[in-house]
């Protein structure tokens, strides 16, 4: 093969270079090598970093030219050249290549060989990912069950258990579990996210995304706000859930909001505009309408709230209004 390759550099060096990669990853394969010397054999070869992601798998690497591993948070450029390893391009290996340029005979043959061997490797040691199975899931997220049967269930979801995770609470009850890395997909529904942590710390993670849940919205005019809500984004303001039983009397401001909506369709969505932006031309601008128009909708909200909307304390008022208002209906 060495002798192959120094003749077809003589005639056409990137012919002979794709043969060199060829017996490279084959050389690999051959000892059974794992994912991130396959990772970094194409970093290496294509002097860019790679970055392999099977979202499915929950698998997530990436190794830099000189051969160093180092994650980022930055999430794959549609730009870079990539493999995909499986239908749909749920899990792929790129090349960080900024030149805009088509990809080289080298890089293609380099994603080709270097991707073939990443499925034998997934194959053999993950096997296909059971990221939906709901007992193992309620195992991972149980504070109650074993150490040991908590670790095993996180393996056989295909969860790292030396990585962090997230769990995730869907509107339609049935939790999930995901890599805690930019790439894992969320469920596109109202969401609530809990923080990242060790794979045996996961029930607490799971009881904070279930209270992120719950500050959730539809994201309709007459439910606006965030559909996803990150637990470790909440801070102070997640004590509220505490005091906010979903289907317990509402606080006065609360009812004050409810009897106003359910005569003015517009206040909703005007007064989440008011409490979510910089500054009352903002506001205007994100519920289009002219910055005067805006003026005479406070002036009627107002009327109908009893209390200012225009002052620091009553925005203040009327962002914990609006909050408890997603409390009390979750």
């Amino acid at each position: 093969m060495k002798e192959l390759a120094g003749r077809l550099t003589e005639l056409d060096p990137d012919a002979g270079a794709a043969v060199q990669v060829i017996a490279y990853f084959d050389r690999l394969a051959e000892s059974r090598a794992g994912l991130e010397a396959l990772v970094r054999g194409a970093a290496v070869l294509a002097g860019v970093p790679a970055r392999l992601v099977d979202a499915d798998r929950r698998v997530h690497v990436r190794v830099e030219a000189d051969g160093t591993r180092r994650e980022t948070d930055r999430p794959p450029d549609a730009a870079w050249p990539s493999a995909a390893l499986a239908p749909g391009g749920a899990a792929a290996l790129w090349l960080e290549r900024a030149e805009a340029a088509p990809p080289s005979v080298v890089d293609a043959v380099i994603l080709e060989r270097a991707a073939g061997a990443v499925r034998l490797v997934l194959d053999r040691t993950r096997g296909r990912a059971r990221s939906d199975d709901p007992a193992l899931i309620e195992t991972a997220l149980d504070a109650s069950a074993p150490e040991p049967a908590r670790l095993h269930a996180v393996r056989k979801l295909g969860l790292d258990p030396a990585a962090p995770a997230r769990a995730l609470a869907p509107r339609d009850g049935r939790p999930r579990i995901v890599a805690a890395h930019p790439e894992a997909r969320l469920p596109a529904d109202r969401l609530g996210v809990g923080p990242a942590v060790p794979v045996l710390d996961l029930p607490l993670s799971w009881a904070a995304a279930r209270t992120a849940l719950r500050f959730t919205a539809d994201g309709t005019a007459q439910d606006p706000g965030p559909r996803v809500v990150y637990a470790d984004e909440l801070g102070g303001i997640a004590l509220l859930a505490d005091l906010v039983a979903p289907g317990a009397e509402p606080p006065p401001d609360v009812r004050a909001l409810e009897a106003a909506a359910a005569t003015t369709p517009w206040l909703p969505a005007t007064l989440h505009a008011v409490a979510a932006t910089a500054s009352l031309r903002a506001a205007a601008v994100e519920i289009n309408v002219h910055h005067s128009t805006l003026q005479d909708r406070l002036t009627h909200a107002e009327h109908l709230l009893g209390w200012p909307l225009r002052t620091p304390q009553g925005r203040l008022r009327l962002q914990l209004a609006l909050t408890m208002r997603h409390l009390a209906r979750s």
